[in-house]
Order: structure tokens, then C-alpha cells, then sequence
């Protein structure tokens, strides 16, 4: 558990409250030249070490087994069931075009709001001055108010915010599958429901490269689900009958059941990139792949790139938690 491995928390003991200096993220990835700055950084590596332990964590595990749900686990549920809760109150407006619907400035102006609130309900008094910082990855996480549109950039600040939650010691290692399998996946779920009530535009143009039009992560832990099944190959998702079947097990499929319901026409055709995976023979070489994707170069019009260059990864704002001081040699893909 590297990741975790040095973190408060991490021994079986509570650890005492340390005392740490925050700051509110600022943009630091601004320009091309920037790029080995990015890969030095202790942010770079402190991300990708906490998205690889949890792919391990949640190696062979299904959605319905049992896990521990800590207390910060289920105020992290409540904070996510507040922004559902907000999407039931904010209904789309009437308007002449079909997609970016307006009503989401108004749901995004209460986030933008409420965010320090909602953050601050989570962690510990003696953290209380981490809530500025946590909570601007919390208002990156849900999409773009001014062209009220989503992505893999924002779905990647909501992992930099759990991410600082672990660095801070409110989530500890003990709670790796109920950060993914109870948190994570209901954070799908509320953006599933923005995406689908706002008609939310994808951010950015995908290209032939793209995965998904909205989601990277699930796709990554998902197949780290399906390692070993004793029946499940990659082939088989792409067999309507078995996702339906599956899905509440595993995140992959439920990534594919919600693409299902909202394209039309072959699978082949809207989800190329899919469709080609589904031909690799194990889930281990599938997750593999898509971890050197998810590192590599993926063109992002006007944003750069996810994470291998110029990140568009939570918009390139670092703070003091996920900070842009080197920690030595650039990690690589």
C-alpha cells in the first residue's frame, strides 16, 4: 500500500493531529514547457500513486461485498446525497437548445456557495483550515458552469479531492474499497444524473482515442474488479444479456449499461475504442492498457492533456496538499 503507506492513519493507531500549513490551489500548469515541471511534481506522483493502491485495493472484489463504512465514509455519501438532493430542486428550464441546459449555472452557483460547508462537515475541527483547499477540487468535480460541460478532467478532481481527504488523514487505509465501491460510485452516480438532466456536453473533443464520452476511472478499477473472474471475459461485455446480469457487481459493466441507454446504434460504431477491448484475452491485460492510456498522451481540444503533458487533470490547480515541488525523477508512463 505505498500510497498509503506514509500517510496519518496509516498505522493501526490513531495518529495525533499534525499540524499543516493549506493554501488555495492556484494554477501552475500553464504552458508546454511546464510539462517536466508536471511529472516532477509531488502532486503527479502522489495522484497516480493513490489511483494505482485502490485499483489494487478493489482487485477481485465485487460492488456487493462486504467492507468497512467508517464515519467520514458516510459523511462523504451525505455530502454527495445534498448535490442529488439540489438536482431534484433545480429542474431544467425551458429553452431553445437541446443540450448545455442553463438550469446547471443555478445548481452549480449552490455548489459554488455551500462547497467550504460541505467539505467542512467532513473533516475534523482540528483540520478545519484544510476546507478552502479540499474544497475547490470539490467545484472542479462536476463539470464546467460557463459551457456546462463534463469530463474526464473533472472526474479526476474528484479523485484529487479524496486524494487530499486521505493526505489529511480523514480517510485512512482501511477505508481503500469504501472510497471506490460506496463514495466513488455514488459520485457516478450523481454525475450520471447531471449529465442526464442538464444535457451536459462531453468536454472536449474525444477522438478516435475515446473511452467514454464522460468517464476514465471507473473504467480502470472497474477491470481491476474482473481480474480472475471465473467466467467473465472481456468479450462478454459487450453481451447485452450479461451486463444486465452483472452490472450491480461490477463498475465496468455499469459503465456500460449507462452508454447502452444513452447511445444508439452498434456498439462498434459509438464505442470503438470499447468494442476493440473487448477482443483482449484477460481483465488483467485490460487494466493494464488502460492504466498506460490513462497516463498517456490524450488529446484534449484547448484543455492539453489528461495527465501525461499539460494535465487538464483538475485544471492544473495545485495547492499545498497536492503541491508542484519535484520528488525527483519525472514518473513514466
Amino acid at each position: 500500500l505505498p500510497f498509503f503507506l506514509h500517510l496519518p492513519g496509516a498505522s493501526e493507531e490513531a495518529a495525533p493531529p499534525v499540524q499543516q500549513c493549506f493554501m488555495v490551489p492556484k494554477k501552475e500548469i500553464n504552458v508546454v514547457s511546464d510539462m517536466a515541471k508536471w511529472k516532477r511534481s509531488q502532486a503527479y506522483a502522489d495522484y497516480m500513486g493513490f489511483i494505482l493502491t485502490l485499483n489494487e485495493g478493489v482487485r477481485g472484489k465485487k460492488l456487493t461485498c462486504e467492507y468497512k463504512v467508517s464515519e467520514p465514509i458516510e459523511k462523504l455519501v451525505a455530502l454527495l446525497n445534498t448535490l442529488d438532493r439540489w438536482i431534484d430542486e433545480t429542474p431544467p428550464v425551458d429553452q431553445p437548445s437541446r443540450f448545455g441546459n442553463k438550469a446547471f449555472r443555478t445548481w452549480y452557483a449552490k455548489l459554488d456557495q455551500e462547497a467550504e460547508k460541505l467539505v467542512s462537515a467532513v473533516i475534523p475541527k482540528h483540520l478545519a483550515d484544510a476546507a478552502p483547499e479540499v474544497a475547490v477540487y470539490l467545484k472542479e468535480s462536476v463539470g464546467n458552469s460557463t459551457r456546462i460541460d463534463y469530463g474526464t478532467g473533472h472526474e479526476a478532481a474528484f479523485a484529487a479531492f479524496l486524494c487530499c481527504l486521505c493526505k489529511i488523514g480523514v480517510l485512512r487505509v482501511d477505508d481503500q474499497m469504501a472510497i471506490v465501491f460506496k463514495v466513488f460510485n455514488r459520485y457516478l452516480e450523481v454525475m450520471r444524473k447531471l449529465q442526464k438532466t442538464y444535457r451536459m456536453e462531453p468536454a472536449g473533443s474525444q477522438g478516435v482515442w475515446g473511452l467514454d464520452d464522460f468517464q476514465f476511472l471507473p473504467f480502470i478499477w472497474g477491470s481491476s474488479q474482473l481480474i480472475d473472474h471465473p467466467s467473465l471475459e472481456p468479450r462478454h461485455f459487450v453481451d447485452e444479456k450479461v451486463v444486465n446480469e452483472n452490472h450491480k457487481d461490477f463498475m465496468f459493466l455499469e459503465c456500460i449499461l449507462f452508454i447502452t441507454e444513452m447511445k444508439t446504434g452498434p456498439f462498434a460504431e459509438h464505442s470503438n475504442q470499447l468494442w476493440n477491448i473487448s477482443a483482449v484475452p484477460s481483465w488483467s491485460k485490460v487494466n493494464q492498457g488502460l492504466i498506460r492510456m490513462y497516463k498517456a498522451e490524450v488529446s484534449a481540444v484547448g484543455r492539453g492533456r489528461l495527465l501525461g503533458h499539460t494535465p487538464a487533470l483538475f485544471h492544473s490547480t495545485l495547492g499545498q496538499l497536492l503541491c508542484c515541488s519535484s520528488c525527483g525523477e519525472p514518473i513514466t508512463a
